[in-house]
């Protein structure tokens, strides 16, 4: 475990994405979105570490919290649709 908590967590719910997009069969055009927003949190999270400033730094954090409400739309959709 690193250092930085909030990495080591969203690369954790990155990997539980993914593992659950492999799993989820005939619903190619939500899970595809789902992977998207959902490994893109700690990416964004990730690139914020190395931020030019800090304002740099929010803008990373913003665009990793709009990657959460996505993931957040795309599995209340899964779920609704069964």
């Amino acid at each position: 475990m690193s250092e930085n908590l909030v990495l080591d967590l969203s690369m954790q719910f990155a990997i539980n994405i993914v593992n659950l997009c492999e799993t989820l069969k005939g619903k190619n055009s939500l899970t595809n979105q789902l992977l998207r927003s959902g490994t893109s949190i700690g990416a964004n999270i990730r690139e914020a570490n190395y931020a030019r400033s800090k304002a740099d730094f929010v803008a990373k954090l913003k665009i990793s919290l709009q990657e959460c409400n996505e993931t957040e739309y795309w599995l209340e959709l899964l779920f609704e649709t069964n």
